[in-house]
């Protein structure tokens, strides 16, 4: 094939798929725009996801009936005019390509009117073919509407996910732009319903409500600055849930960063519950020249000039508000309340009592009474599978897992069988006993333990969404839930078996698998990967301590069940050191 120049329309269609690669991109651009024309007000519909519709009205300033064809067309913007605007960018959006490959592979309308206009103006665009601009009735401000986003590209189209997961994204899109502009006011409807109302209002209220009051509770307020770089940042180690833990801005734009992400990682090293990252909001600020936007047409990465200094800069802010003095409970940032200055915690005006951790009982059936595993005689898996009472006199047979010794680092678990010593990874052996446990009750009625206290969870969009379409098959599964408001739910039962685990990640996890696969779980396969996800967290986690006998029992219990080798994830769950091995370790006999 000879060397020739694309036509316009495909170079839009090859572009689009850089800059709008699912509805989310598409509505965070036209947002982005939005804030550059100065909006305070903007309104957000969507249907279907936004594959359907994504409608953004804003009362900015507006474009002029002069320039509402340049506004679809491609590389043409009011926000740099040469390259030393380029190399100091104080806008969101200034590419001028989003609009464009938004109209390559969608149906637009594009309405407008400027404050001094006497009227609006509109143009319509369908699938790159643009057509003139007509009179219309508006109030100032602009309003873009997006429909049947990759009509003319089905290939494109056909790698969207479900309803639900592509919806989840443009909610999480509209909230990473809330969170940076609190002065700004949202509204959000999807299909037809009012999601989200935000009104202008102040940074702690905006974070309350997009992220939830526990975060704030458990933040820890950070405000430093030098002559160069401002940072402002809430920042919590332990007790919080986020989608998406690390919202980073830099000069009010949200940004993936792996140095950022480190360094926040970093400072919080110390004080962080094992390798879980914090959950942290973060705002930079420093001179538009110090960093380069230009890196992808998504505008989510940047590079830093002097990105060593900012890193440390970054870090030893964070860890100095985070440093415990004494061994006292870290203050929380008061909602409503002022920022701390450079480098102080934020006072609280009181504290909540700190409340011994409470050992709950491991959640298996079998028993032994302390004579039988110190004679290192137990009694077959099949005399006492189920058994609740202490298990009867030994019959003589050494079971093939042996007894349990004790536990190494809340971790392992060391026990002595004929052959030498074992070695048992606690949790990946139990997550397969539940796993089991799980699939051969999913073809019947499985137990149910309602909860004395319903629990109440926050979920976002996506989750509230995958409640909706696939409560039944939550019901069938043991989960009982109702729905408190569009961004909570009350947990009521759960599966008899999950009673004790960490109920508030079961349920953000398994919404999450459900979300990612789609609702319905008649494949096998689906319900299998789901069943997984539910025994992961329903198993003993690390760290825990467990008498002999809950030991034994566990031990038991992965005699008696199939495929016990091995956890759901594959990882091998016993290794077995022979005498012989041991011997030759410490070279007796030579």
């Amino acid at each position: 094939m000879p060397i020739r120049a694309l036509p316009d329309l495909l170079i839009s269609q090859i572009a689009a798929g850089e800059v709008v690669d699912r509805p989310a991109a598409a509505l965070k651009e036209l947002l982005e725009n939005s804030l550059d024309a100065g909006a305070k007000e903007i309104e957000i519909e969507l249907e279907e996801g936004g594959v359907k519709l994504i409608r953004v009205s804003d009362d900015g300033l507006g474009i002029p009936c002069g320039e509402l064809e340049l506004a679809l067309a491609r590389h043409a913007t009011s926000k740099i005019g040469a390259l030393e605007d380029l190399e100091a960018i104080a806008s969101l959006g200034f590419r001028g390509e989003a609009l464009a490959s938004i109209a390559a592979v969608a149906r637009v309308s594009l309405v407008s009117r400027p404050g001094e206009a006497e009227h609006a103006w509109r143009l319509e665009a369908e699938g790159g073919t643009v057509g003139s601009p007509q009179p219309a009735s508006a109030r100032t401000g602009t309003t873009i509407t997006v429909r049947d986003l990759y009509f003319n590209t089905p290939a494109r189209r056909k790698f969207l996910k479900t309803e639900a997961t592509e919806w989840g994204h443009c909610d999480e899109a509209v909230k990473r732009i809330a969170i940076a502009r609190p002065e700004v006011a949202f509204t959000v409807r999807h299909n037809g319903r009012t999601v989200r109302r935000l009104p202008a209002q102040e940074a702690p209220r905006r974070l309350a409500g997009l992220l939830g009051e526990e975060f704030l509770a458990a933040a820890q307020g950070v405000r430093e600055a030098t002559a160069q770089v401002r940072l402002s940042a809430w920042i919590a180690t332990a007790g919080v849930s986020l989608r998406e833990p690390q919202y980073l801005y830099v000069n009010g734009r949200f940004v993936r960063d792996r140095m950022l992400a480190h360094a926040v990682r970093e400072a919080a090293r110390e004080v962080a519950h094992g390798d879980r990252a914090p959950a942290c909001v973060l705002f930079l600020e420093l001179d538009a020249a110090m960093v380069d936007v230009n890196v992808h047409p998504s505008k989510t990465e940047v590079r830093f000039r002097e990105g060593n200094a900012l890193y440390g800069f970054v870090r030893h802010a964070l860890a100095r508000a985070l440093a415990t003095r004494g061994g006292e409970v870290l203050t929380p940032l008061a909602l409503g309340g002022s920022r701390p200055s450079a480098g102080e915690a934020v006072p609280a005006d009181r504290l909540a009592p700190l409340v011994p951790p409470r050992q709950e009982a491991f959640p298996l059936g079998a028993r032994e009474p302390a004579q039988v595993y110190l004679a290192g005689l137990v009694p077959t898996a099949a005399e006492i599978a189920g058994a609740t009472t202490p298990a009867p006199a030994p019959t003589g047979e050494i079971a093939p897992l042996g007894f349990a010794l004790g536990q190494l680092h809340g971790i392992y678990i060391l026990a002595q069988n004929r052959e030498g010593l074992i070695l048992v990874d606690m949790h990946a052996a139990h997550e397969r006993i539940l796993y089991e446990r799980l699939k051969r009750s999913a073809d019947d009625a499985p137990a149910v333990q309602t909860l004395l206290v319903p629990v109440t969870l926050r979920v976002d969009a996506t989750e509230m969404a995958v409640l909706e379409a696939a409560g039944e098959n939550l019901a069938s599964m043991g989960f009982e839930f109702s729905v408190l408001s569009p961004q909570s739910i009350a947990l009521r039962a759960v599966p008899a078996l999950l009673a004790p685990s960490d109920l508030a990640a079961l349920v953000h996890a398994v919404l999450a698998e459900m979300a990612e696969h789609g609702a319905s779980l008649t494949a096998q396969t689906r319900r299998d990967a789901l069943l997984a996800t539910i025994a992961c967290h329903g198993a003993v986690r690390a760290h825990r301590t467990l008498s002999l006998p809950e030991m034994n029992a566990l031990l038991r219990e992965m005699e008696a069940t199939e495929r016990a080798g091995h956890c759901n994830h594959g990882r091998p769950t016993t290794r077995q050191i022979s005498l012989a091995e041991l011997d030759r370790l410490f070279q007796r006999g030579r």
